[in-house]
């Protein structure tokens, strides 16, 4: 059964799981970019933060056909929509990590730092980010893992990835398709969060290693 399976669907599997991949990994690296930079902007200008940090959490509410959908009225049928969609969806996650870990760094740190004549861009870079880390790469791992979901609704406007599969089992009430797509696309989401979990660890201080694994 399986030999045959894939003998029929193995070319179409593979190009659509590359396409799938490509998809997560552009849009998490951007969503890292934007989510880290917008976080440490938020955690230096508490006044914005507060009126910012509610307006995203609303706007993350918004499902994500409706965006893709939205996206695909203005750019039309080009990876970029698909890109875009998902880059922000994936900054969320980053965002709210990477503005969680710097506010709640000891100040005890921040102060030592000053008073070793570090300015206050040193002290982001070489305290405040290294022990937001942990707390940041969480978030990643959040994102790339939603991300190989939300990737699915490529399908959804012709643009291809795992979710052909699963639209085109849908449609024609074939299980043997759905599973092809989401097998893969749960195998998947499983391999980056453990790839994550391990650079979490490598980058995590070992003294803070046991409270991060809680």
């Amino acid at each position: 059964m399986i030999p045959k399976l894939l003998e029929t669907y193995g070319p179409m599997l593979g190009k659509a799981v590359l396409v799938h991949i490509f998809y997560v990994a552009v849009s998490v690296a951007i969503g890292f970019i934007l989510g880290l930079l917008l976080g440490v902007l938020l955690s230096r200008i508490p006044k914005w933060s507060h009126v910012l940090m509610p307006i995203l959490s609303v706007f993350q509410t918004v499902p994500g056909l409706v965006f893709i959908g939205l996206l695909f009225l203005a750019l039309g049928m080009v990876p970029a929509t698909v890109i875009i969609a998902l880059s922000i969806y994936a900054m969320f996650p980053v965002l709210k990590n990477t503005y969680t870990g710097l506010v709640n760094v000891e100040d005890k740190y921040v102060e030592a730092a000053r008073g070793c004549g570090m300015s206050r861009f040193q002290s982001l870079m070489r305290v405040e980010l290294p022990l937001a880390m942990p707390t940041i790469i969480a978030g990643v791992r959040m994102a790339a893992v939603y991300t190989v979901s939300w990737a699915v609704l490529a399908a959804m406007i012709g643009l291809g990835g795992l979710g052909d599969f699963v639209y085109q089992g849908t449609a024609s009430n074939n299980n043997t398709l759905i599973l092809l797509g989401a097998i893969p696309a749960a195998l998947l989401a499983v391999v980056i969060g453990s790839l994550i979990d391990l650079l979490q660890k490598k980058i995590t201080p070992r003294g803070m290693r046991k409270g991060v694994s809680k």
